[in-house]
């Protein structure tokens, strides 16, 4: 049990389990939460990544050690392969020493892998080959198959795809071929939940699914971005949990009732690729790192963001706009975004303590928190108040401990500024291009005689404040 006490710069307010507060901001923390699953946090690359380069060589192989170091530093646990270019009938498919490369690269960077085969003009029988070579080899690292990439895209209809889904998952669980092998789906993109709602009621209860896999980019489309500064405005905006929400009702219930699992396979701000001097900012950080919490406290098993250097938008490669990373001459340039995955990692081992938060100021403020054990806490607060007029929080902290230290690390960009898009850092410090960290945790005060804490929480800037029992 612990409690928050609160303050901006319109007066003291009280956060607290007790909901003691008439005024201000009340935090309540509810029955125990879910466990956060270990490799909640991923990454999504397209499916042509896996093909060898023009020297010859794969961006995914265990000889790319400062792309293994780059995913421990981030703490990436999950790695889908997909995208548009998954069903791009103008590609070839990978091949066995590619797989061979994908699967080494895997082991290396301590992921496992979300596998997509071709639908869209593929062939049963080649995945068949497929799922049976990787189940052979790689089942340590395999999460599951996905059936084709965003189907709704060439087959309208959902009952069409469904009798094609089945078709190829017969084939492969034959038992001649991999009767064990693991599926999710249906992998849709935005605006096609039913799909996901209604794969749910379909195979809820024969076991053929890990999940059911659902995208998500809740900015939109980005070619219809015109003012960078209000599409940051958006993002930031505490509207879009209602956004969630909505999204999440469509197809979230039904799959909960099934007793399945849910993964965002493939999510980021806005599609096509992000939108320029929006998603590649500060401001995609502090929506990131907000983001992976409100989908784990509702129950999301993870979420893999799509990045690379390019991405498939449509039917062409565009730059990639909301990546991670980029690739750079000592080794991955981290983007923002980064940051905000980084950070992330650093605070979500353990079970989630559910809260509720009444704000009577509008502070546009965000607090997660998880419990890794009784003398353990984590604290997340995101504070999205940017630009002209934002405020700072300041906080009092009262984790509940008899005796407790408290340490703390910062998530910032320049002055503040969400359109940065260099010069951000976790723990005073950026994350170089060959993968090293050195942030530093800073111990907050002693505590008051009654075993608060306080903090200055920044505009435009978030904290991860770990407490631990003496």
């Amino acid at each position: 049990m612990f409690f928050l006490l609160l303050g901006s710069a319109l007066g003291l307010a009280v956060i607290s389990s007790f909901a003691q507060s008439a005024e201000g901001f009340t935090l309540e923390p509810v029955h125990a939460g879910a466990e956060i699953a270990p490799d909640y946090l991923g990454l999504s690359f397209e499916m042509q990544r896996l093909l060898a380069g023009t020297n010859g060589n794969h961006f995914f192989s265990p000889a790319n050690k400062r792309l293994v170091a780059t995913f421990k530093t981030l703490g990436v646990k999950s790695l889908r392969v997909g995208g548009n270019t998954a069903d791009r009938p103008t590609l070839p498919t990978p091949t066995k020493a590619d797989v061979d490369s994908l699967f080494g690269f895997a082991k290396a960077a301590g992921v496992k892998v979300i596998y997509t085969l071709r639908l869209n003009h593929g062939s049963p029988d080649d995945a068949t080959k497929m799922v049976d070579y990787i189940s052979r080899h790689y089942k340590r690292q395999l999460t599951c198959f996905a059936i084709g990439n965003e189907p709704n895209v060439f087959s309208t209809n959902y009952e069409v795809y469904l009798t094609e889904w089945k078709r190829y998952a017969a084939q492969i669980t034959a038992p001649t071929n991999s009767p064990g092998a693991k599926f999710c789906g249906p992998g849709v993109s935005p605006g096609h939940e039913s799909w996901s709602r209604n794969f749910a009621n379909e195979f809820g209860t024969n076991g053929a699914l890990s999940f059911v896999s659902q995208h998500d980019y809740p900015g939109g489309d980005a070619r219809k971005v015109k003012d960078p500064a209000a599409a940051r405005d958006k993002i930031l905006s505490p509207a879009m949990e209602d956004h969630y929400l909505k999204f999440a009702n469509v197809f979230v219930p039904t799959i909960v009732s099934n007793g399945l699992p849910y993964r965002l396979e493939e999510a980021n701000s806005f599609y096509d690729g992000g939108a320029k001097d929006v998603s590649d900012t500060f401001a995609s950080a502090l929506w990131a790192l907000d983001y992976l919490w409100w989908w784990a406290a509702h129950d999301a098993s993870g979420i893999n963001f799509h990045t690379g250097d390019t991405v498939a938008a449509r039917d062409e490669n565009a730059p990639c706009r909301y990546s991670t990373f980029w690739t750079s001459p000592k080794g991955y340039n981290i983007h923002p975004i980064g940051y905000a995955e980084k950070m992330f990692a650093l605070g979500a081992q353990g079970r989630l303590v559910p809260t509720a938060i009444t704000n009577a100021d509008n502070l546009n403020l965000s607090i997660y928190a998880v419990s890794s054990g009784k003398k353990t806490l984590s604290v997340t607060l995101i504070n999205r108040e940017h630009d002209p007029g934002a405020r700072n929080a300041n906080v009092i902290l009262a984790p509940g401990f008899e005796k407790a230290r408290a340490e703390v690390i910062f998530l910032t960009a320049p002055d503040g500024d969400v359109s940065s898009k260099t010069g951000v850092t976790l723990g005073g410090v950026e994350i170089r291009d060959n993968a090293v960290w050195n942030g530093k945790w800073t111990a907050l005060p002693k505590p008051s005689r009654n075993g608060q804490f306080s903090l200055n929480l920044p505009a435009a800037s978030a904290a991860l404040v770990k407490f631990t029992a003496r």
